[in-house]
């Protein structure tokens, strides 16, 4: 009966979310929506009531979707990718909408305006997003303090990245950056996520660099020894520059690899896509990944998951972890319990008993 309940209801949702409200809000400036959301969203967090009715209208649980990964309980496997709770302002409300976890940020050591605006487009034509935020965000000092003794509902990640700004171009002043924003949240949170893939910053893209990478991590990770660390890659790396970058990786004991971040390679302006677009570059990098290193690192998958098919690819190429935005967008909210729904139906067709057993399990 709850199985049948939480179809019914995601049917509704879908059905009114795709010819009512999605027809309105893809009329207005994405941003806007988007600004709008997070004051919704932040309301909605803020009242346990409210909080109880947003879980009825979208959770869903099952026993065969738990996992504990690096010593973390995960209640199911779909994440909210970092970009969307810039601020970490989402994180009372997220486990109502039935996500098994959130990453917030990117953080940045600096409080970061970000760059101008528009800096969000939707492509509706690619079922893709094209984002120039440029790492917008309240800085490491005031998000942690927004944080600081805060009890999570569920696992969080903090995403850092080093502040958009001329300053932080040079290498060193660049890894001092990251350095204060993780130092920031040293006690907080239950991962951390090293992003060296914004497409949208001064300097580009430094820390895909082996050298420059092999620096940063030796600055990072002496300082930082009982919470798992991942790296988020960009889904544009040659298959030699990606095992340059995880042979280092793997000798400075990163824990994971998120795959991946937005692509910079298209032709409509500035801007990273994500979305569709990143599908295949996504699961083409976890299947490197799975085939030179088996399991020695953890797998988040990201980019072009729109349901329980693509994360069930995901998860099958080697992926123990999903992380969306895009297809929420495109789908509506109830996408999360669609996908969570999903995935045990494939489970249960496959024979398996638990989501981790078909981690890796491609023919």
């Amino acid at each position: 009966m709850y199985k049948l309940f939480v179809k019914i209801r995601n049917w509704k949702i879908r059905t009114a979310y795709r010819y009512i409200l999605k027809p309105i809000l893809f009329k207005m400036d994405p941003e806007f929506v988007h600004d709008r959301f997070m004051i919704a969203g932040r309301l909605i967090g803020g009242n346990a009531v409210t909080r109880a009715l947003n879980s009825l209208m979208f959770n869903y649980q099952s026993k065969m979707l738990e996992q504990e990964i690096l010593g973390i309980n995960f209640r199911n496997p779909i994440g909210l990718s970092a970009g969307f709770d810039k601020n970490a302002i989402l994180t009372d409300v997220m486990p109502t909408v039935g996500f098994g976890f959130e990453e917030v940020g990117s953080i940045t050591g600096l409080e970061c305006a970000g760059n101008p605006k528009p800096r969000l487009w939707r492509h509706i034509d690619k079922q893709s997003l094209r984002v120039y935020y440029g790492l917008k965000n309240d800085g490491a000092e005031v998000i942690a303090k927004r944080l600081k003794n805060k009890k999570f509902k569920f696992p969080i990640g903090i995403s850092i990245a080093k502040t958009n700004c001329a300053e932080t171009v040079d290498t060193a002043a660049a890894i001092a950056d990251y350095k204060k924003a993780m130092l920031a949240f040293d006690d907080i949170g239950d991962y951390l996520t090293i992003n060296i893939s914004c497409p949208n910053t001064f300097g580009g893209q430094p820390f895909t660099d082996p050298v420059r990478f092999e620096a940063l991590l030796k600055g990072l990770l002496t300082s930082i020894d009982h919470k798992p660390v991942f790296i988020k890659l960009s889904p544009d790396l040659s298959k030699n520059e990606l095992l340059k970058l995880l042979d280092i990786a793997e000798r400075y004991t990163v824990d994971g690899v998120i795959c991946s971040n937005l692509t910079k390679e298209h032709s409509e302006g500035q801007g990273g896509l994500s979305g569709k677009v990143v599908a295949e570059k996504s699961l083409k990098i976890i299947k490197i990944i799975r085939k030179y290193y088996g399991d020695r690192f953890v797998i988040v998958a990201v980019g072009g998951i729109f349901n329980a098919d693509d994360a069930y690819r995901a998860i099958k190429a080697g992926a123990s972890l999903i992380q969306l935005i895009t297809g929420m967008i495109f789908g509506g909210p109830q996408t999360i319990s669609e996908i969570n729904v999903g995935l045990v139906e494939r489970l249960k067709a496959d024979g398996y008993l638990n989501i981790s057993e078909a981690v890796g399990k491609s023919r």
